[in-house]
């Protein structure tokens, strides 16, 4: 018999009040529990509006303790309804340190642990370089009750270095949690290719690591409308194969099952990790390869 669970997702629009975005995430945890979930993946920074549009010191006062207020309250949600929670929070790890950091609480309401997001972006509207400290925790799983996951954030989604770590590590399920969205300004041809890209890098990740890859992502509109978050969250399968896809504009609260004998199949008929030459990546440190 292979080992099956029940991941459930929850894609969901945020105003600019934490303790009310908390209590609606704990709302939609339960009704993803209520649908046989036994994992829920919130989505990034879930507790408030995108707050990255701009550089404002008043946002920091958004930050709290990982552990703290929002992973006690989740932990006993969990213990609860029996179901593990990654929980993507705003960390203020000391006075002007703070990260972007994704907490995991097993389904007896135990804290697991954190994982910093690594790669921190700094574009137009998403000037996360002003607010995050890069992590220093490395790659990490989390061995729950019901499966050992791996957690990336968002701009680690890019990377195809953070996602073939976490699998190496263990990982039976790869999660990231999300913010991501268009400018109301641009046109829908660019918004189409934006999109196209963002969940082809991801399903890629699941091809080559040979499992399955969840992605949460916000949904509505932030920044005064400037912003849709395009929601579009979704589950591949370990070849990469769309198993679940939610709308661009709605609310979602998705659960769905997987088999981890994919994994094992796929990993057999298409063995990537046996024919990785690893004696030869040792330029993948560098930052660029020069020529003479």
């Amino acid at each position: 018999m292979s080992k099956k669970v029940k991941v459930g997702t929850v894609q969901m629009s945020c105003t600019k009040d934490p303790q009310e975005n908390l209590t609606k995430a704990i709302e939609k945890i339960r009704e993803a529990a209520a649908k046989g979930a036994q994992i829920v993946c919130l989505q990034e920074l879930f507790r408030s509006l995108y707050f990255c549009d701009v550089e404002d010191y008043e946002n920091f006062k958004l930050a709290e303790a990982i552990p703290g207020p929002s992973t006690d309250a989740l932990s006993a949600v969990a213990k609860e309804t029996g179901v593990v929670i990654i929980a993507s929070l705003f960390e203020k790890r000391t006075e002007g340190l703070y990260h972007n950091t994704t907490a995991v609480i097993d389904a007896d309401g135990t804290y697991l642990g954190k994982y910093r997001k690594m790669h921190i972006p700094d574009d137009p509207a998403y000037y996360e370089k002003f607010y995050f400290t890069p992590g220093d925790l490395g790659y990490k799983v989390f061995k729950t009750k019901f499966a050992t996951i791996g957690v990336l954030i968002c701009w680690d989604q890019w990377y195809p270095e953070a996602a073939r770590i976490t699998s190496l590590m263990g990982a039976e399920i790869l999660f990231y949690p999300t913010a991501i969205g268009w400018a109301t300004s641009q046109d829908e041809a660019t918004n189409s290719e934006q999109y196209n890209a963002w969940q082809t890098i991801q399903r890629s990740h699941a091809v080559a690591n040979g499992l399955h890859v969840v992605s949460v992502n916000r949904v509505g509109f932030e920044q005064n409308g400037a912003m849709k978050f395009w929601g579009g969250s979704f589950i591949a399968n370990p070849f990469g194969r769309l198993i679940y896809l939610a709308s661009h504009d709605k609310e979602e609260v998705h659960v769905e099952e997987i088999d981890f004998g994919q994994t094992d199949r796929y990993r057999t008929h298409w063995p990537f990790l046996r024919d990785r030459r690893i004696d030869s990546y040792q330029p993948i440190t560098k930052r660029y390869i020069d020529g003479d």
